[in-house]
């Protein structure tokens, strides 16, 4: 099961979509380049297992 979740470049603040695939647990992480400026984004997801709600916190990769 999948879902989509905002996110915000840790290099120029934009907002992104991402998809978020509820199956892979409560907490992941992943890089994902910035759909504005290309440049790679870590994201912490935390997927809360009783509401779906999606956190997503982001660091940018050097």
């Amino acid at each position: 099961m999948q879902t989509t979740a905002e996110y915000f470049c840790a290099f120029c603040g934009e907002p992104s979509l991402t998809f978020i695939d509820l199956s892979a647990g409560s907490q992941q992480s992943y890089v994902e380049d910035c759909q504005v400026c290309c440049r790679p984004n870590i994201l912490y997801i935390r997927v809360d297992e009783e509401t779906l709600e999606v956190e997503i916190d982001t660091e940018f990769e050097e």
